[in-house]
């Protein structure tokens, strides 16, 4: 799983300095999270991408579409070459991510916040409808600023949705600075609990951790669970790690040859 999720991350710098500018920092940061949910953990059909027992994922934080369409492609949903086309003119890859034009993509997600709600709402129907699918959602830390986020737990909890597994991608850095400066999160773990929801906090690096605490999630019977993801933004590549500055920016030539080079050499070491 650790040498897909660096497969995954040189897609994204690869789109990004062929763009010319990304959300690279954030997108970066949930690569492990998204190698352990697709190589060994959802059920899905990359021949048919709207197959009704599939789980789905929602992308709140829809701005790291890039890391979701690398994942999505290296998975046989789209052709490699079309991400190439990320965020230009006609693209089916647009910034964010859009149900409507990539293949693979289950929920629409732009303004953060509104990928709470939606998720609760499959996962609630899903239930209704007696199916045992699971949904996946996966947050930023700095999204959870937002009251909808918070009104989406507390409708979760109260009606128990145990198939509805939520994440937040604690690299404690946003557009503008880090997360204790802007509007400090405390215990996000004892918060969701707080709400009714199973809990957990990991290494969100660490890819046995997370396939871990995801089997702990499905155990529940009664509850919706959250796995706080401990991360660091722009990991992978040591110019983009930790750094604000990561959360929107471009590659140059020479920056793209050094980001490969940085991930190849941890793809040897595995």
């Amino acid at each position: 799983m650790k040498i897909f999720s660096k497969h995954i991350q040189m897609e994204v710098v690869k789109m990004i300095a062929g763009l010319g500018v990304g959300h690279l920092g954030g997108s970066l940061s949930i690569t492990d999270l998204l190698s352990v949910l697709y190589c060994n953990q959802l059920k899905y059909d990359p021949k048919n991408p709207q197959w009704e027992d599939r789980d789905w994922v929602v992308m709140s934080k829809g701005h790291a579409g890039p890391a979701l369409y690398a994942t999505l492609a290296l998975k046989g949903f789209m052709p490699m070459e079309e991400l190439a086309t990320l965020n230009r003119p006609h693209t089916n890859l647009p910034s964010h991510v859009d149900r409507t034009k990539t293949p693979g993509i289950d929920m629409t997600c732009g303004s953060l916040g509104q990928g709470a709600s939606t998720a609760a709402g499959v996962a609630l129907g899903m239930k209704m409808n007696g199916k045992d699918n699971r949904v996946y959602v996966v947050f930023g830390d700095g999204e959870i600023d937002e009251g909808q986020v918070w009104e989406m737990a507390l409708f979760a909890g109260h009606r128990k949705l145990n198939n509805l597994i939520g994440f937040v991608d604690y690299n404690k850095l946003q557009l503008d600075g880090t997360t204790d400066k802007i509007c400090a999160l405390g215990d996000i773990g004892a918060k969701f609990a707080e709400f009714g929801w199973y809990a957990q906090t990991v290494d969100g690096h660490d890819v046995e951790a997370i396939d871990a605490a995801i089997e702990n999630a499905k155990k529940q019977t009664d509850k919706p669970s959250m796995i706080v993801l401990n991360t660091i933004k722009g990991n992978g590549w040591s110019k983009s790690a930790n750094q604000v500055g990561s959360h929107s920016r471009g590659l140059n030539e020479e920056e793209l040859q050094e980001a490969l080079a940085e991930m190849q050499a941890a793809i040897d070491s595995y």
